[in-house]
């Protein structure tokens, strides 16, 4: 583990389906239904309840074909996992950074730590959001990522802990010197 703002903010290689923290955060897609990559672990490990309540919030708060807006962010059991608790939200998919995707995926960080704040959740588990099927570069995402949880940090009490979680030392790496080289 290595911390990278006053032992709020970590940087750790693991499982985030095996982690217990209060919360771990999704990077679902729009229909919250599960899907592939982390999304597709936590939905597996979760087990059934995390997809009832995902379906109770598509059907209340995102009937539409639409699904939830990238940007947004919602919060269920942890069902089976370690974690209390799932943010679920929705990265943007990256379209070469002239559409608003920057903005986008500050936005999803932002909207998952409100939800933790508001929920007095102490500790909160990142994927790196929409680096993987979504296509967004990666040292890009890291720079978003850490700016915006620091920045959330700085006003807020809660969440006490972030990690931003990694599978393997090879993006745990890339994502600490990309925070380094800026």
């Amino acid at each position: 583990m290595q911390y990278l703002y006053s032992d709020r903010i970590a940087v750790i290689i693991g499982d985030i389906t095996k982690l217990e923290v209060d919360a771990v955060v999704n990077a679902a897609n729009s229909k919250l239904m599960g899907g592939g990559g982390v999304d597709g672990a936590i939905h597996k490990a979760g087990g059934p309840d995390i997809l009832a309540e995902c379906k109770k919030i598509r059907e209340t708060q995102y009937p539409g074909e639409e699904g939830m807006p990238a940007g947004n962010a919602v919060i269920t059991t942890g069902g089976a996992l370690p974690a209390k608790k799932v943010i679920h939200t929705v990265g943007p998919v990256w379209n070469g950074g002239a559409k608003g995707e920057k903005g986008v995926l500050g936005k999803a960080y932002n909207s998952c730590l409100e939800i933790a704040s508001k929920e007095g959740v102490k500790s909160v588990a990142f994927p790196a959001i929409s680096t993987g099927v979504y296509g967004y570069p990666k040292k890009d995402a890291a720079l978003v990522a850490y700016y915006a949880v620091k920045k959330f940090l700085d006003i807020n009490k809660y969440p006490e802990m972030v990690y931003f979680v990694f599978i393997d030392k090879k993006d745990a790496d890339a994502f600490i010197n990309a925070i380094d080289e800026d």
